[in-house]
């Protein structure tokens, strides 16, 4: 059996996450969109409890120094770390921005 980790999401990658959803629930004006996308990241980051190393590290800038990892979840990408027996979810960004930007 694979090793089990702790997931843990900061408050940022919660605070983007909400973002997502009031964005297509408020702007775009589809909140049974914003939610279904809104669950789709959360069971994807949820699942980052095994296997957790399938996605690579990222090498934008210094960031392949904190060894960030990207996992595409449709158009949203969801950035993380690995740190002891915990994975820490740090950005959930749209995959259209300006990314490395948004990471610094």
């Amino acid at each position: 059996m694979a090793k089990q980790y702790i997931v843990q999401i900061t408050d940022e990658a919660l605070q983007d996450m909400e973002n997502i959803y009031n964005h297509i629930a408020l702007k775009l004006v589809a909140p049974e969109n914003a939610i279904g996308q809104y669950n789709r990241i959360a069971e994807e980051i949820l699942k980052l409890h095994s296997f957790l190393k399938r996605f690579k590290i990222i090498d934008i800038d210094l960031e392949s120094a904190r060894k960030l990892r990207r996992m595409s979840v449709d158009n949203y990408s969801v950035f993380y770390v690995i740190k002891d027996n915990c994975v820490i979810v740090t950005d959930v960004l749209y995959s259209a921005s300006d990314i490395s930007k948004r990471l610094k």
